[in-house]
């Protein structure tokens, strides 16, 4: 199928060109066999008029060109090549006329130049007869005895006519193909701007898309237009809400981490700070979740290694034992604080549930692996899909100290995808669990 074009505009053409072919392929075998059975009624019809006037002239030659000859033995060598319908034929035709033969015998031979049958006719027909014909003898056995001899030009092949269908295939590929290929295009054309148009909509390039092409693909695209203009006043709208929604908790929360230092019992009042501090993350979790579809940060070229080296950093600085040797500039386009926080939330979950720590980058010719490994319990095989899932934990205790509230690795994956990339956990052989970034280059 590596022959098989996968644009929409090469699979018509190919199409069209392969039903072209086989039309055509029929017509000439059409041709080639009305033009045999023309051939082989004028040959057997006048050789059977030929032998019946030999007939009644009681053998003698039928003219001064000697057409008809007598023979007193088979003039047909044995095991010479013959036409089988010819001598049907030419049975048939004497029956009609008349003429009943004991025996009839055909028999080829190359037709070779200075043969008395290339001189009965013009000059330009004996260059065709000596190019595609042979040389036919036919004898016919009479009831009283001996034979009747005549030889004709027996035309075998006729390469005008493979020429003749050649070209008339090649002006039919350039009289239908090239409208065809300029219809498509305008076809195609709008189809790959609506394409670029809704692959960009998805990163949250929201652009119109000129209104083009055939009625229907324009109507297709003016509701593409409409559709994208609504879904982008709806996204506004979520934003200018989510906006306001973490403007109305965090002053609460704010207000409410001032009044807690008048409390004066310090274990009750470290316990409600961390409370207000994991609101406010938790806070920040779902904020982000919601707005990943429309990531302020644009795209750039970013150091790969170098990110993730400052990512471990900071989880050094806090006392974590994270391995991570040193690796290769790698530069990929990407949203930086995005990628940071999908990195760190996977080391996060590591630190907390595991230990021997490390981090790893394995490049490869496509793709980037960014692997985050821990020797900790593992997750059960069965949920390993389940813990993307948003507000999920495998730790049912709701106990703050052994986990959030299941937004990290959701975040994580959606980062990630948004890149285009995925995110796989596998449990690791001798305990542990292996989380996987995989990023295209």
């Amino acid at each position: 199928m590596k022959l098989w074009p996968r644009n929409l505009a090469g699979q018509i053409a190919l199409l069209i060109a392969l039903a072209l072919f086989v039309a055509q392929a029929i017509t000439f075998a059409l041709q080639l066999r009305e033009r045999r059975q023309f051939a082989l009624a004028q040959v057997t019809g006048q050789a059977a008029t030929r032998f019946a006037d030999a007939i009644e002239r009681g053998g003698r030659p039928q003219d001064e060109r000697g057409r008809v000859w007598p023979s007193r033995v088979n003039p047909i060598p044995l095991g010479a090549p013959g036409e089988p319908a010819v001598a049907a034929n030419l049975r048939d035709t004497l029956a009609e006329l008349g003429v009943q033969a004991v025996r009839i015998e055909t028999g080829l031979a190359p037709l070779r130049p200075g043969n008395p049958l290339l001189r009965r006719g013009s000059p330009g027909r004996a260059r065709f007869l000596l190019a595609n014909a042979d040389e036919l003898t036919l004898a016919i056995e009479r009831p009283g005895g001996g034979w009747l001899v005549q030889r004709v030009p027996w035309v075998q092949r006729d390469q005008s006519l493979a020429w003749r269908l050649a070209a008339q295939t090649l002006i039919l590929f350039v009289v239908i193909l090239l409208p065809v290929l300029w219809a498509v295009r305008r076809l195609s054309r709008p189809l790959g701007d609506l394409t670029r148009a809704a692959d960009g909509f998805g990163r949250g390039e929201a652009r119109p898309v000129a209104v083009r092409g055939p009625h229907d693909v324009a109507v297709l695209i003016g509701a593409y237009n409409a559709l994208a203009t609504r879904v982008t006043e709806m996204l506004d709208e979520k934003d200018r809400m989510l906006g306001a929604i973490g403007h109305d908790l965090r002053t609460p929360l704010a207000a409410l981490r001032v009044r807690i230092e008048s409390v004066e019992d310090d274990t009750d009042r470290a316990r409600m700070a961390d409370t207000v501090d994991e609101m406010n993350r938790t806070l920040d979790d779902i904020l982000s979740l919601a707005r990943l579809g429309r990531p302020s940060e644009p795209p750039t070229e970013v150091d790969l290694a170098a990110l993730v080296d400052a990512v471990v950093e900071d989880f050094r600085d806090l006392g974590q034992d994270v391995a991570f040797p040193e690796t290769d500039r790698l530069t990929l386009r990407l949203r930086p604080a995005l990628m940071r926080r999908a990195v760190r939330n996977l080391l996060e979950n590591a630190v907390k549930y595991g230990d021997e720590v490390a981090v790893s980058i394995e490049p490869t010719a496509r793709a980037v692996a960014v692997v985050v490994a821990d020797r900790g319990p593992g997750i059960p095989p069965d949920r390993l899909g389940d813990v993307f899932d948003p507000f999920t934990r495998l730790e049912t205790s709701r106990n703050r100290e052994t986990g959030g509230i299941g937004l990290g690795l959701a975040l994580t994956r959606a980062i990630v995808r948004e890149a285009g990339g995925d995110v796989t956990l596998a449990n690791r052989t001798g305990g542990g669990l292996a989380a996987t970034i995989t990023l295209p280059r």
